[in-house]
């Protein structure tokens, strides 16, 4: 466009701005509407079925005419300068700016969302920390306790100390049967003379009874010794109220199979 055709004056208003925008973007259409037209003219050109020895050169010269023919719209066309005057210019400037700017304040955005969350992550992190060394000083004063309780070790003493308590332990039982004995023997005796003489008149006994302390020693030793087959066969000797006293109480249990044998009950287990 020659000089002369520009505005005298070197200004220009808002609505011959958007008029020369439209006038452009309309003229734009036009020529993408005649390219369209003219390629789709010649595409049906040439429709004719190619063989294998003339295909590559048939296709070569359709894509000649095509540009030929394209070269030949563009050259009909007389392109328009868009006047550089300092309106258009700040338009133009000013809509590159404002679509800078939104990209800008998208990237912005994403940016901020991001650091959001990379924020709640750390305050996660530390919070996680904090908590680790909060445990790891509580395992370090119990590892110094424990360490400040450490003893030596010494076998010989931790063998001293075996036998004390195993000595300990002997005396104990040893009291307790005691006690347990003299319990029995004080408050189980055996029968008196007038029970035997009863007895004697209804039965012969030759054999001599024994006491309770007797049997439950008698049965426990069987426990112990013969764990497999604890039974005890009933003998004369065994005072039938102190069996059935027994047997009662739950102390001692007759064989399922002969009940002259019984056991005592194994309260250990």
């Amino acid at each position: 466009m020659n000089q002369e055709d520009l505005d005298p004056d070197g200004t220009m208003d808002a609505n011959d701005i958007t008029d020369i925008h439209k006038e452009i973007f309309e003229e734009c259409d036009q020529m993408w509407n005649d390219m369209e037209e003219c390629q789709n003219r010649l595409m049906l050109v040439g429709t004719e079925t190619l063989t294998d020895s003339n295909a590559q050169l048939s296709l070569l010269t359709m894509r000649m005419k095509c540009l030929s023919a394209e070269l030949k719209q563009w050259q009909k066309e007389t392109p328009k300068i868009i006047p550089l005057n300092e309106d258009v210019l700040m338009s133009l400037g000013k809509e590159e700016f404002q679509k800078l700017r939104h990209d800008l304040e998208m990237v912005l955005s994403a940016i901020q969302s991001k650091n959001e969350k990379l924020k709640e992550d750390l305050e996660r992190e530390q919070q996680w920390l904090d908590e680790q060394e909060q445990i790891l000083g509580s395992l370090n004063t119990l590892h110094n306790e424990l360490k400040n309780q450490i003893v030596p070790f010494s076998e010989s003493r931790v063998l001293n100390e075996l036998k004390t308590k195993m000595q300990s332990i002997k005396e104990y039982k040893e009291k307790l049967l005691l006690t347990l004995g003299e319990f029995l023997v004080d408050h189980f005796p055996l029968p008196d003379e007038k029970v035997k003489k009863k007895k004697e008149n209804i039965q012969d006994q030759p054999a001599q009874l024994i006491s309770l302390r007797d049997m439950l020693e008698i049965l426990m030793n069987r426990l112990f010794d013969v764990p497999y087959d604890p039974y005890v066969k009933i003998s004369d000797s065994f005072w039938p109220p102190y069996i059935e006293l027994l047997l009662r109480n739950g102390i001692a249990l007759r064989h399922p199979e002969d009940p002259n044998r019984i056991r005592l009950e194994a309260f250990h287990q």
